[in-house]
């Protein structure tokens, strides 16, 4: 078992370093082994080698003793949201319940949603866990004080991510429950952050809540990604003296598959998503961006392993210039990109088209300053269309916040295309007729736009 993903091999290489910062208590190499040395001994007679464990991924100290535990036992982890619904959290269960052979290099399994709508488990292995590791640490590099900031839940590759790097480096992170914009500045100078990863609603809501900011000395990047970052924000950022290193990847490539120099933080706007990172091979096949190299997905769990030389066509829309640097035109033609989270049309059309009294749904993104985009859908009823009271109800207990359409139009038909599939591209015709929810949950908008943005498809900030 390759030792760079072991919290013993780290705790016999660095003990006395610190690891884990969580509230004000900082953690050592050794502690933490200790810890998960006794989680081993609980996790042992629930664990079958190969096959996966469900683990809520929360941002607490135990959610990360579990990861490394599972690591040293060789069980892939299968991390879930914690702000799914129940009904998202059963399906996925379900899914897992009779989840098929796995890679024996297989450590962890994270879900995104597709063309179908369905659930579809991105097997995640240790190679492509350190090769992903190793990407990043060729441009950024590593300092011995470094400390990572992690404020996006665990069951996202941007998150995970950084557990996977700093436990190769044997570097620090600093962990918060959740992603916070007021207190986002005090973090960074308070705990001597040192890096860092978010999406851009993340970074343009401490922008709103602190105008003034600029950032302490000590802070060497701020990784920006999961979503096109708006050259307003990139233009606030270089007047601030952020620096900024703007990331493209997604969960099946480990995160971040190309970045921008980080010699270039204070400037990287010209540079579009950056260049392909070592072991990294980027090629655009009809306008869309294909990748593969070492910190590719082994495949979809319960489908046909992907060839190791294997091309992985991202579905993304995109170009190299002359310099090498990937350009990101748009993301995935039927994805909706929500504060940095992604939403797939064909899943919230299937939820909300077994609510009785809907016999048709098409949802479609609508362009916001703030999120990049929100859902929308128009709706298609049977007789008389159910209350708004009704809806959200259905909507809250069925779909993780990001997903709930935050605007409705009914309307008679939806367009399809002359072979009979959903026109999506047409959709956006149903804009005008749009109006807003007139009940939302509480934890639709706020909570939403602070854990959404911590919670880093598809992409992957970092």
């Amino acid at each position: 078992m390759d030792e760079r993903l072991s919290i013993f091999a780290a705790a016999s290489e660095a003990g006395a370093a610190p690891a884990l910062t969580a509230g004000t208590r900082v953690y050592t190499y050794a502690e933490l082994a200790a810890l998960t040395q006794r989680r081993i001994q609980v996790l042992a007679p629930q664990t079958t080698r190969g096959n996966a464990h469900l683990v809520s991924g929360t941002n607490t100290l135990e959610t990360f003793v579990t990861i490394y535990a599972l690591f040293e036992l060789g069980v892939p982890a299968l991390l879930l949201h914690p702000r799914l619904t129940v009904y998202e959290r059963d399906e996925q269960a379900a899914i897992a319940a009779h989840g098929g052979a796995l890679p024996e290099d297989a450590a962890a399994i994270l879900f995104t949603s597709g063309t179908t709508g369905k659930p579809r488990g991105a097997v995640l292995t240790r190679r492509a866990l350190i090769a992903s590791a190793a990407a990043s640490a060729a441009n950024l590099g590593w300092q011995d004080d470094d400390r990572w900031l992690l404020c996006m839940p665990l069951a996202r590759i941007g998150a995970l991510s950084i557990l996977t790097r700093s436990l190769v480096a044997r570097r620090c992170v600093s962990l918060e429950a959740a992603f916070d914009a007021r207190a986002f500045p005090r973090w960074l100078s308070g705990r001597r952050i040192t890096l860092a990863s978010v999406v851009p609603t993340m970074l343009t809501r401490v922008f709103d809540a602190h105008p003034a900011w600029s950032p302490p000395p000590h802070l060497r990047a701020i990784l920006v990604g999961g979503a096109a970052a708006a050259p307003k924000l990139l233009q606030r950022a270089e007047a601030a003296r952020v620096p900024i290193v703007i990331t493209y990847g997604s969960t099946e490539t480990c995160s971040q598959v190309t970045a921008t120099p980080y010699e270039a933080r204070y400037a990287p706007a010209a540079l579009g998503a950056g260049m392909p990172l070592p072991g990294a091979e980027i090629r655009i096949v009809e306008q869309r961006i294909a990748v593969r190299g070492p910190m590719r997905m082994a495949g979809y769990w319960n489908e046909p392993p992907l060839a190791p030389d294997a091309w992985l066509d991202t579905g993304d829309l995109g170009e190299i210039d002359g310099r090498g640097c990937l350009h990101v035109h748009t993301r995935r033609g039927d994805l909706i990109v929500t504060g940095g989270e992604n939403a797939y049309p064909a899943e919230i059309e299937r939820v909300l088209e077994a609510l009785p009294g809907i016999s048709a749904c098409g949802v479609f993104g609508v362009p916001d300053e703030v999120w990049g985009q929100t859902v929308a859908a128009a709706l298609v009823v049977e007789q008389s269309p159910p209350s708004d009271a009704t809806l959200l109800a259905y909507i809250n207990r069925s779909l993780a916040p990001h997903k709930q359409p935050r605007s409705i139009c009914y309307v008679q038909r939806l367009p399809h295309t002359p072979g009979g599939k959903l026109d999506r591209v047409a959709l956006a015709s149903f804009r005008p007729a749009l109006r807003p929810l007139t009940e939302r949950a509480s934890s639709d908008s706020d909570a939403n736009a602070e854990e959404s943005a911590a919670k880093l498809p598809g992409e992957a900030p970092g």
